[in-house]
């Protein structure tokens, strides 16, 4: 018998209580019945992003959610700011292609986040930008942006902030409304703790004013559709056919959330990935992030000689636990281990553990059982 389990970035492992929810009969889209309990996602929402104003709910990736905001904020010709540290925000670069954005792009080198400073000169440079676009968290090098700090600059611009919160959002701290960001884009399928296929968007009076001006067409990923459905009657609903199973399962997700609360998850997000990275430092390895560290995962150098392509699937296939390795030009050159969404103190020991014995079966000159007895001695210490 081989037990499995995902240590990745996304998708995340699903509490018991939220997976025997899908069992349950399907239930039709427009009862009063079923808009009850999405009236209660959208509420419990509200709580996560930190904000009073609506979310729009969809069924799609994270990626229907950018492509979202991209198209109900950006006619072609607009100006854009892009910030990227990573293959995820280089999506947004990639969405303002598509949609025939004048791009300004300002790319940090991968494992290091944006600096404020040169958000602030792009803005100076291009009043007339209509937004700008960047990550919360960066899952490919294992980096965050300080959106707090960036959100101040955009206050008094004409430009709105668009936030990629799918990895970030349900493990470290943001205040939507608080920090001033103007839109905010999330995924189901990582601390919102359900499997893939619902995404999350929220806009805030400075954003919409764009939203309703612009006139880039779309049909299904339409705003404005989506905030008549849900501001037609006195409970809400969806313009198309609503993910009835996946919106379920997310109430009862939120409703774990808010029992635990934003602040005591940010924290044990926080004390999981301190563990692992501390685990992986006493093994003599190279953390890939060389600033902000995420807190949804640890991204690490390989060592001399080990393909991460061949670690990954040997802790896949061997152990039973999904990690991630590198992406673009990162591929073969660093792993990551997840601590995202439904994890406790005794993941970063499994997740150190395999890792060590995969790199010891593979020839890399570590000790056995240190970067373990770190990643205990951290937890022992700090998670209460």
């Amino acid at each position: 018998m081989k037990k499995k389990y995902i240590m990745a970035p996304g998708p995340t492992e699903v509490p018991p209580d939220v997976l025997v929810e899908a069992a349950k009969p399907v239930m039709h889209h427009r009862t009063p019945q079923f808009r009850k309990i999405l009236a209660e996602v959208l509420d419990g929402m509200k709580y996560v992003l930190g904000t009073t104003r609506n979310v729009y709910i969809m069924a799609s990736s994270g990626t229907g959610a950018m492509e979202t905001a991209m198209s109900n904020l950006v006619n072609a010709g607009d100006k854009i700011i892009v910030g990227s540290i990573g293959a995820f925000g280089d999506r947004w670069e990639n969405l303002g292609k598509v949609y025939g954005a004048n791009m300004i792009k300002i790319a940090a080198e991968w494992g290091y986040a944006l600096k404020p400073a040169d958000i602030k000169k792009a803005l100076d440079e291009n009043p007339d930008a209509v937004a700008v676009f960047v990550q919360l968290n960066e899952t490919s090098t294992g980096v965050y942006n300080d959106i707090e700090a960036i959100a101040k600059l955009t206050a008094g611009h004409k430009a709105v902030l668009v936030v990629d919160g799918i990895s970030g959002i349900g493990a470290q701290p943001f205040y939507m409304d608080k920090w001033g960001v103007d839109v905010t884009v999330v995924g189901s399928q990582k601390g919102l703790m359900i499997p893939p296929g619902l995404a999350y968007v929220s806009c805030s009076e400075k954003a919409w004013k764009v939203v309703e001006a612009c006139k880039t067409p779309r049909f299904y990923f339409d705003l404005k559709r989506a905030e008549k459905a849900l501001t037609k009657d006195k409970m809400p609903d969806t313009p198309w056919t609503s993910a009835v199973s996946l919106i379920m399962q997310q109430a009862v997700a939120l409703r774990m959330i808010k029992e635990e609360t934003n602040e005591k998850i940010w924290e044990r997000h926080a004390i999981l990935s301190k563990a692992v990275r501390e685990g992986m430092k006493a093994l003599g390895l190279e953390l890939f992030a060389k600033e902000n560290p995420a807190v949804v995962l640890t991204s690490v150098v390989a060592p001399k000689g080990i393909d991460t392509k061949i670690l990954i699937k040997k802790v896949r296939d061997e152990y039973g636990i999904s990690m991630a390795g590198g992406q673009g030009k990162m591929e073969g050159l660093i792993f990551r281990i997840g601590t995202l969404g439904y994890t406790d103190r005794f993941d970063p020991i499994m997740g150190v553990a395999a890792a060590e014995m995969a790199l010891k079966e593979m020839g890399a000159d570590i000790e056995i059982g240190k970067g373990v007895k770190t990643t205990m001695e951290v937890l022992m210490r700090e998670y209460k």
